[in-house]
């Protein structure tokens, strides 16, 4: 069994080892897998960005060992966590992290799917723009963007819980806070990305499915 450290939140500050434990990968892995497990290739290169505690791409490499899962993060504190869940969990598919900024200049110039999950709403709008910008470089035609997390949309409710999560990030960093789906989209579509489909899932979560228009 894998020893599980102190609870650990994105945007909380440092953790007191190595290895971080974000409660909210467990209880939404298996939820995202199954959504994947239709829409990802069947083989090659998947980037993660934005992989936090490291424990989503263990899971994923775990869940689907035809792929290689390439993680990533701009946090030195994080990229340390992702190290070192990599060497417990031993697998042959799970690559090195790697330092990767969304908003700055990619590390990495080519991926057959691109996942990013619960970052659009704890980093600045500059953030997901540059995500956009990377995945739009990086994807081949058709090739998956993969985005997991609370979304306002335009003529549907938002729940009371993530106004009150809106209300709070932005408290924290007048730059964050649940993005409009309609303008995520509206910057996809600048890149190339199409927007597929929307998903609901659980804890009022959404995902989002884009594709790399055939241009």
């Amino acid at each position: 069994m894998i020893d599980r450290p102190e609870p650990w939140e994105p945007g909380s500050g440092p953790a007191v080892a190595d290895k971080r434990y974000a409660p909210a990968t467990e209880r939404n892995r298996d939820a995202i897998v199954a959504v994947l497990r239709d829409q990802l290739p069947s083989s090659g290169l998947v980037l993660e960005v934005a992989s936090g505690s490291g424990e989503h791409a263990v899971h994923f490499a775990v869940a689907f060992p035809s792929l290689d899962w390439q993680p990533s993060d701009p946090d030195p504190a994080a990229l340390a966590s992702i190290a070192a869940w990599r060497a417990e969990a031993d697998l042959l598919n799970l690559h090195p992290p790697i330092l990767l900024d969304a908003a700055g200049d990619w590390p990495i110039a080519q991926a057959d799917a691109i996942l990013c999950i619960n970052m659009t709403h704890i980093s600045p709008w500059a953030a997901t723009l540059g995500l956009l910008k990377g995945a739009g470089q990086a994807l081949p035609p058709g090739g998956l963007l993969y985005l997991y997390g609370p979304y306002i949309c335009d003529g549907v409710d938002t729940a009371p819980s993530n106004l009150a999560f809106d209300a709070s990030l932005k408290a924290r960093d007048p730059r964050w806070g649940l993005r409009r789906l309609e303008e995520v989209v509206t910057a996809a579509d600048v890149q190339g990305l199409r927007f597929d489909r929307l998903i609901d899932m659980p804890a009022n979560n959404l995902s989002l499915l884009f594709r790399k228009g055939w241009l």
